[in-house]
């Protein structure tokens, strides 16, 4: 008795296609290239994030191919927070990922501050840094007065490879008679590999503090005593290995802080804008994450930093900062944007943030 072995024609030309394929990839690649172009093909991605899926979030890896196994690409449901979104997330295991500041921040005498006479899109940053992932980082403002001749200020922490580029912002004054001195916040990979969210003061002599609660600084009431090795309490001398500051400390040890008051510095906290994020998980992922705003392209009006907050809480963070924002808001994934930025295009920044 014979077995019916027939082959329908669908049957045929899925396995023509499939070896097909598999002769491209021998023929026109290296050994290497065939390694890394077989084992990134979408079919052969077992899916490392389930929980994010779970709640809505899209997978979008085979859009920004090739990546590695341990970042991820999602985008998010349409609505989140019941508002419209248009939100984008990676997702990296820092076991495996680097994670970096790029920018060429430094001091400037003529200027007397941190900062660069020149500044980057995303794509420019990418161009010289063929990172998997980019994203803007913290906040700057440029100045043309006839002391900096036209200089691009940091406002923002930045720390690469242990050296302190830039510190955040010390002080705060809204008629330069008054004057605050709030502690700002960074997200950072400390020295022994960890990450983190703190708050950080730069004093006058040259010592750059962290702690573990901001000072409770309000507009409201007298300004505080200035930062210093006893005050907030539990100060230490910060210690990082790569860092990046912003505005608003959304996340720590698993709470919401959204701490926007008390660093006093304005990103429009309270109304919906174009976000940026950056986050560390408890099983040592960092997610970033990015948002349209301002109703460009659809992409709904963005969300309140209090909103974000509960955003990355929901992905897992543990701990998470609120980045620069607005029309800044970019975040590049093989080179290819995410998100539409608000500006209807790239916006120059100071400081950026890679993974790889």
């Amino acid at each position: 008795m014979f077995l019916n072995n027939k082959l329908k024609f669908t049957d045929v030309f899925f396995s023509v296609a499939v070896i097909s394929l598999f002769s491209f990839i021998t023929l026109s690649c290296s050994k290497g290239e065939k390694d890394s172009a077989w084992k990134n093909w979408p079919w052969t991605r077992e899916e490392t994030n389930p929980s994010i899926v779970t709640l809505g979030w899209t997978n979008m890896d085979t859009a920004y191919m090739p990546l590695p196994k341990y970042i991820s690409v999602y985008k998010s449901p349409e609505t989140l927070q019941n508002r419209t979104a248009t939100a984008f997330i990676t997702v990296a295991d820092m076991s495996k990922a680097t994670f970096n500041i790029l920018g060429d921040v430094s001091w400037n005498d003529k200027a007397q501050g941190f900062g660069a006479p020149t500044v980057k899109t995303p794509s420019q940053f990418y161009a010289g840094n063929k990172s998997y992932v980019i994203v803007n980082g913290g906040l700057f403002f440029w100045d043309n007065s006839a002391v900096s001749s036209g200089f691009y200020y940091s406002q923002s922490l930045a720390v690469r490879n242990g050296k302190l580029l830039a510190p955040n912002q010390n002080y705060y004054s809204e008629d330069w008679v008054n004057f605050w001195y709030p502690t700002v916040g960074a997200f950072c990979q400390m020295s022994d590999g960890s990450f983190k969210t703190t708050w950080t003061y730069y004093t006058e002599a040259g010592v750059n503090y962290s702690y573990p609660s901001p000072a409770a600084n309000d507009l409201g009431k007298e300004p505080l005593e200035v930062p210093s090795a006893s005050f907030p309490a539990g100060a230490e001398e910060f210690d990082a290995r790569q860092a990046i500051g912003g505005v608003t400390v959304l996340l720590k040890n698993g709470e919401i802080v959204n701490s926007y008051k008390e660093e006093m510095l304005d990103v429009s906290a309270d109304s919906p804008q174009p976000r940026s994020a950056i986050g560390i998980t408890s099983d040592n992922k960092m997610v970033i994450f990015v948002c349209q705003g301002r109703e460009v392209a659809g992409g709904g009006s963005g969300f309140t930093t209090a909103e974000e907050a509960a955003i990355m809480k929901s992905l897992g963070c543990t701990d998470a900062l609120n980045l620069d924002g607005g029309g800044s808001s970019c975040m590049l994934v093989n080179g290819k944007e995410t998100i539409t930025p608000s500006d209807g295009k790239e916006r120059a920044v100071l400081t950026a943030v890679s993974i790889n």
